[in-house]
């Protein structure tokens, strides 16, 4: 079957079941992410049988490191996916929240609501806890599925779809909700981004190469959700004890995720007192340092490893253990450099100077800003969403962290009483 015609005949069989899910309450879509969640628990075993084919053949494919990462299910990460799904349920419902309501001189009833979008296209990489948070988020909120992961995440996807869509048994909502699109043609991607009439949104989720890939070809509405070159800034009034936790966890948690920082930039005032103390943290946190030429001769002086930064090391987002280090003149200085080489997606500042911390807060064009604490928060489940779907460093609609209420649009109701226009 032609790959236009393997997106339509999925897209038609999700909307119907849609419909149905719209419609059904607030306890009927917990109930499905309940046994959702369960279902992930139980079958824990198989999914991580099926992940290590994928995990086997990223090795023999010399994929890197970062890519593995992000790959890999492990028991934990299968019980952090089915604590998603459950907590989930405790999140109020978001459709048919009341936006607008009032009634005008001529008698009309206005009342907007949050309704699903409908039918939404996820198309993302290798990692295939995305296929776990996109459908729990996307049932909640009333909308299908089209899951398009990719090849190197063929088996593990392929499990995760088979075991939710055991949550719908029982249950008056079909299975057909969830669709898993086919990776192993590449035209499946094209035709989900340009499947308008049967598609209503497509997500791209992984590199920055993919996301505008996605971006420009698709002729169904996208939410570009951005790599992150995210910034550490550590102010002169900084403290520095707090800036070297704060950079530590920024970049050490988890490097792979979009919200690890990936350059520190450290006001010119402090770097012979601060500079020293943090590459000797990232030295010993086995981080690759790139600096600018002032803070290699900072790294030389004290004998702390590193290389000068090349013109595109600015604008990377590694997904490692490297970092970019780089002197600026304050916090405009700081300013510039993110607004010259950032993504729009989280920038940090450590500091306890008001002004600084108010001329940074306003002065960033991103999606988040973090005072005093890690990039590592811009997460939805860390900052009480649940699961996200992604996070958008766009203007349009969302942006920031996608939890359910960014997964609705809304309809506007208007009741009369026989009122016409003159």
């Amino acid at each position: 079957m032609a790959a236009t015609s393997i997106i339509e005949d999925l897209a038609t069989k999700a909307r119907l079941a849609a419909r149905v899910l719209a419609n059904s309450s607030n306890a009927q879509r917990n109930q499905i992410l309940e046994n959702i969640s369960l279902e992930l628990e139980k079958n824990s075993k198989l999914i991580i049988e099926a992940n290590q084919l994928d995990m086997e053949a990223a090795k023999k494919s010399g994929m890197n490191q970062s890519l593995q990462d992000r790959l890999l299910l492990t028991e934990g990460r299968i019980k952090s996916m089915a604590n998603a799904a459950k907590n989930i349920t405790k999140l109020p419902d978001p459709l048919n929240r009341v936006l607008v309501e009032r009634t005008l001189e001529n008698g009309l009833h206005l009342l907007q609501k949050s309704v699903p979008f409908g039918v939404v296209g996820m198309v993302y990489e290798a990692r295939p806890n995305v296929t776990v948070d996109a459908a729990v988020i996307l049932i909640k909120s009333g909308n299908a599925a089209l899951l398009r992961g990719s090849s190197s995440a063929e088996h593990s996807n392929k499990i995760l779809i088979e075991v939710m869509r055991k949550g719908f048994t029982g249950t008056s909502i079909s299975p057909e909700v969830i669709q898993l699109v086919p990776s192993d043609d590449r035209g499946t991607v094209t035709a989900l981004l340009k499947a308008s009439g049967f598609v209503d949104l497509v997500i791209p989720r992984g590199s920055a190469q993919l996301i505008r890939t996605v971006v420009d070809e698709a002729t169904v509405p996208t939410i570009e959700t951005g790599a992150g070159v995210c910034h550490v800034y550590v102010d002169k009034s900084a403290d520095f004890d707090k800036a070297i936790a704060i950079l530590i966890n920024s970049k050490c948690d988890r490097p792979s995720v979009c919200n690890a920082a990936e350059t520190l930039l450290v006001d010119k005032q402090i770097s012979d007192q601060f500079l020293p103390l943090a590459l000797k943290a990232l030295t010993d946190a086995s981080v690759i340092i790139n600096t600018d030429s002032e803070s290699k001769l900072v790294a030389d002086k004290i004998g702390i490893q590193a290389k000068l930064a090349s013109k595109d090391s600015w604008s990377t987002e590694y997904g490692t253990l490297e970092i970019n280090v780089a002197q600026v003149d304050g916090v405009m200085g700081a300013i510039d450099h993110i607004a010259k080489f950032g993504t729009k997606h989280t920038e940090a500042i450590v500091a306890q100077d008001d002004l600084a911390i108010s001329t940074f807060t306003s002065l960033n064009d991103c999606a988040a800003v973090m005072i005093n604490t890690s990039t590592r928060f811009t997460d939805g489940e860390q900052m009480g969403f649940g699961a996200e779907i992604g996070i958008s460093n766009q203007k349009m609609h969302a942006r920031g962290p996608m939890g359910l209420e960014q997964m609705t649009t809304t309809t506007w109701i208007v009741s009369g009483n026989g009122q016409i226009r003159n």
